[in-house]
């Protein structure tokens, strides 16, 4: 683990984020056993990713005003310690009351919880190239974190599932308490340079993104909210980016359960475990996709372009084979195989996107995409359950490769964007 390129700092953060993210999954599973148990009823236990997501893009809308305030690193530790604090709180007001808990108690403290986690994404994400000793070493690290993010969703509602069987809901709670400690004290390990980049705030970086007792007569609230939308739109790069972004999320969101699972019975005819190896392939491909990013890191060097462009290419035209597909055997293979291009697309776009505006200026250019892309997201699933059922699942997979390769065609038609002299300085502007 001691490569030259990455620090003791990130891998820290590198640690702590998987330790949260893996008590995520075990509280969420907990819960939602919970509330069935209660309730029988699945719209009560869909209320909680709903809930989860509203809160992380309002948490997303004023996470400028805490980046503006608090050190990227101690905006993570009050999350962390935040979410292990009211976890607690959650998981003692479910033991004392048991089967009299309100959930509507329950749900606000999943709500809460969900808001202090709203930032630690943006935070994380901003925070790595801080981290990272040589520039060299950005793809690697982003790779690193995108392998840990896939294997905690493959193996972690698997496993969360057989805990939550083997020792109870609530003693998963304890379990997960304990998780979420342990991430919040790795957190203390996260240490930004004592040297930040002051000369990128000088060479033109607008008032407001840096907390400055000098600026606040020119800054207003307004201007800091909306600090990070302004840069997407007014940096080509970013708006590019951005733009490709949304459009992959759009048809991203075919591969959530109910989409796959009625994909499976209709097109390939086929009963509920294969919805099971299918999500397990995609997920097995993604791991297998980061792992490969990360081995050609020096191969890929800086062409990072290059790489998502491919990546998008060869995801979108096996999403247009595995959408004419019939064959089960067939669509487990081309679901494999999209995963290494889809971690190729999206390690290579976040990374871009770390180099396309100043370190200072990068944690709200991310909160302001975080919040955007949940709310597209959200969107994105009503609209494409519209299409499913106006034109078929089968047709709805072709919308969804259409649409990344629409986002690669305009990849391409801002190729040269990426390739002007003042490129790797455009956040100045």
């Amino acid at each position: 683990m001691g490569s030259p390129l990455l620090t003791r700092p990130f891998y820290f953060l590198w640690t702590t984020q998987t330790a949260a993210n893996a008590a995520d999954v075990l509280y969420i599973m907990a819960l939602t056993v919970l509330v069935l148990d209660r309730t029988g009823s699945l719209v009560s236990a869909a209320l909680m990713p709903l809930m989860r997501s509203g809160a992380q893009m309002l948490s997303g809308l004023i996470a400028p005003l805490l980046i503006n305030r608090f050190k990227l690193p101690t905006l993570l530790l009050m999350s962390q310690a935040g979410q292990f604090l009211l976890f607690v709180c959650l998981a003692v007001y479910l033991k004392l009351n048991g089967d009299t808990a309100s959930l509507i108690v329950v749900f606000a403290l999943v709500f809460m919880m969900s808001f202090l986690d709203g930032w630690t994404v943006p935070a994380r994400n901003a925070l790595v190239p801080r981290l990272i000793a040589q520039e060299q070493g950005l793809l690697k690290a982003n790779g690193l974190i995108s392998v840990s993010d896939q294997v905690v969703q493959f193996a972690g509602w698997g496993l969360s599932g057989v805990i939550v069987a083997v020792i109870g809901a609530n003693s998963t709670l304890v379990l997960t308490a304990f998780v979420y400690g342990l991430a919040a004290v790795l957190t203390l390990g996260v240490k930004e340079p004592a040297d930040p980049d002051h000369t990128q705030h000088a060479q033109g970086q607008r008032p407001g993104t840096r907390h400055d007792k000098n600026e606040a007569a020119a800054s207003s609230r307004w201007h800091t909210l909306t600090e990070g939308w302004k840069l997407i739109w007014q940096l080509p790069r970013l708006r590019l980016l951005t733009f490709m972004d949304v459009v992959d999320m759009l048809g991203g969101s075919v591969w959530v359960g109910a989409f796959t699972l009625a994909f499976v019975q209709v097109a390939l005819g086929q009963g509920e475990e294969w919805w099971g190896f299918i999500n397990a392939a995609y997920f097995a491909g993604t791991v297998g996709g980061g792992l490969l990013v990360l081995a050609l890191s020096r191969t890929i060097g800086s062409r990072y372009l290059a790489a998502m462009l491919a990546g998008m290419a060869g995801y979108g035209i096996l999403t247009a084979f595995y959408a004419l597909n019939t064959q089960p055997f067939i669509a487990l293979i081309l679901v494999l195989l999209m995963g290494p291009f889809a971690e190729l697309s999206i390690i290579n776009r976040r990374t871009l996107i770390q180099r396309s505006v100043t370190k200072l200026a990068l944690p709200k250019v991310l909160s302001a995409q975080a919040t955007l892309l949940h709310l597209v997201f959200c969107i994105s699933l009503l609209v494409m359950a519209g299409l499913a059922e106006r034109f078929g699942i089968v047709n709805l997979y072709l919308f969804a490769a259409g649409l990344t390769l629409l986002a690669l065609l305009v990849g391409l038609i801002g190729y040269r964007i990426f390739h002007d002299k003042e490129a790797a300085g455009a956040a100045n502007g």
